[in-house]
């Protein structure tokens, strides 16, 4: 008996000083006793490069941290880590090639402490490569329900064995207060048997992660009082793309040819100065970002509070969401933003292509600030073509897709004029799909059903003049990602080879009759 209590004492000792990550001399006596650590907390992908992979897990004393890894399941041949003691475990893995997938297992001094089929990531593709990318949105997603749960579901089951490249969080993290055991259970239990140990994470704060005070990032970030900065880890020196931002409450990434940017609207920066402060260091920073990212064919922003709601939070009535508006907005515009995510109120909202509206809801006037009258469903129904972004780069798609959870109630007269497309009737959590110069953005609800979508593209409705030798053979390539009808040709492909005799003029449309290319052939 007297042993028994002993052994438990120990565990308790090293469990407690598992919290500052030193080894004890308890953590020493409990190998010597034989007990061992447990995971309790699943492992999760961080800090994501085209060669690097960075996975975190947490046990409840403390162990060495090892990751054994290979590209075929049976054969897990490398290993990275390191011997040193601690209870939150952080292992980079380099020297990865780009879209390849890795198996991995986690384990310490003495057990493999996970491995099963699931544990597998894919490294991100090489900057600026275009391919085909798929992109998780969760706004809002840690008040634990049934309804989250389901959501989680029917997106996993919409993305079957497609690779997820990476997924986002768009705020208000862990209901209520961001602490972390509410991070375990509304967040890490939640997500833990498929998205977070699969595809790598890059969050946004919001203001529950702030325990809804307004706290300094900087302080919170060293003090650790906000669990948010202890549980993840940031690509703050501009390894996984963009430029350095040296701070974890804002930084941005790539993944292949689209660049994200992620924002914190609620903590303050030096002198208090807050998003909305254009000269804030980090609104510095992201002009000087999006400057040096002109290059990259998409660019995604994306943050907590919304510029434009009237689901649970007003963007007329609450400063913060009007300053962002007015003073964060336009740059974000000038640079040719394509999307912009937030969340903080429970509900869908989705506006059309857009530009200039910066004041309340009623002075917005669709003939004025809308660039389409289109859904952008561009699914044959009426009105549905593509939003098609010129070479000027003007018009921006905003999105409020904080329904990852939970819904809430509305302002009088939801939907905001300027977001027709809204519900408060399901949870879901969104996706935005990249291939080339085509995003398609979906919000999949809890019932599995898509309830809303939109597509945009860019580079599209081409006019060519080839000039070539008589007998030559030309390959004629559409400019769009579809479906293709071909002039005098039955092929479906994007791609058709012709050889023309004398002049002629080749078309390809889409089903839809909603874009087209020309093609004139000038033979010599």
């Amino acid at each position: 008996m007297m042993k028994k209590c002993f052994l438990i004492s120990i565990l308790i000792i090293a469990i407690v000083g598992g919290s500052n990550g030193q080894t004890t001399t308890a953590s020493r006596s409990a190998d010597r006793y034989g007990i061992r650590p447990v995971l309790i907390r699943s492992p999760y992908l961080q800090v994501a490069t085209d060669h690097s992979m960075m996975i975190r897990w947490r046990t409840d004393m403390l162990d060495v941290s090892f990751v054994r890894y290979g590209t075929q399941p049976d054969k897990l041949d490398q290993i990275a880590g390191n011997d040193f003691r601690t209870a939150e475990h952080i292992v980079t893995v380099n020297g990865l090639q780009p879209l390849t997938r890795y198996y991995y297992l986690i384990e310490g001094f003495r057990d493999t402490l996970q491995k099963d089929t699931n544990n597998y990531f894919t490294t991100l593709p090489l900057q600026g490569k275009a391919g085909k990318y798929r992109i998780g949105v969760y706004g809002d997603c840690g008040s634990i329900s049934t309804h989250q749960s389901d959501a989680r579901d029917q997106f996993e089951k919409y993305l079957g064995n497609d690779v997820l490249n990476a997924w986002v969080l768009l705020g208000d993290n862990a209901y209520s207060f961001g602490k972390d055991y509410e991070y375990q259970s509304h967040f890490f239990n939640i997500y833990k048997d498929n998205l977070l140990k699969k595809s790598p994470l890059f969050p946004a704060p919001g203001n529950h992660d702030y325990q809804d005070e307004p706290y300094a990032a900087e302080v919170a970030q060293r003090s650790g009082e906000v669990a948010y900065y202890r549980n993840f880890s940031m690509p703050t020196k501009g390894e996984s793309g963009g430029l350095p931002s040296h701070t974890s409450a804002y930084y941005s990434f790539d993944i292949g040819n689209a660049h994200f940017i992620s924002m914190d609207s609620h903590g303050s920066q030096e002198n208090g100065k807050r998003l909305f402060d254009t000269t804030s260091a980090q609104v510095v920073w992201v002009k000087q970002d999006l400057e040096a990212n002109k290059n990259k064919q998409w660019v995604i922003v994306y943050w907590h509070h919304p510029p434009y709601s009237m689901g649970s939070h007003n963007s007329d009535r609450e400063s913060q969401m009007v300053k962002i508006r007015e003073n964060f907005i336009p740059i974000l515009e000038r640079y040719g933003v394509d999307l912009i995510l937030c969340g903080h109120s429970h509900s869908y909202e989705r506006s059309k292509l857009m530009q200039g509206h910066y004041g309340m809801e009623a002075s917005f006037n669709a003939g004025a600030h809308l660039l389409s009258s289109s859904s952008g469903f561009f699914d044959g129904s009426e009105n549905s073509c593509p939003y098609i972004k010129q070479d000027d780069g003007k018009g921006t798609v905003y999105v409020v897709s904080g329904s990852s959870s939970r819904t809430d109630h509305t302002q009088p007269g939801f939907p905001h004029d300027a977001l027709p497309f809204a519900s408060v009737d399901y949870v879901g959590a969104s996706i935005v799909e990249i291939e080339d110069n085509r995003l398609d953005f979906k919000w999949i609800c809890e019932d599995g059903k898509v309830r809303d979508h939109f597509t945009m593209m860019k580079g599209v409705n081409r006019k060519q003049v080839i000039k070539v030798k008589k007998g030559t053979a030309v390959v004629l390539t559409a400019s769009f990602v579809g479906q293709y009808k071909w002039s005098d040709s039955d092929s479906k492909e994007r791609s058709i080879t012709v050889k023309p005799k004398q002049h002629a003029t080749y078309t390809v449309v889409d089903p839809y009759s909603c874009l087209k290319d020309t093609f004139e052939i000038q033979v010599k």
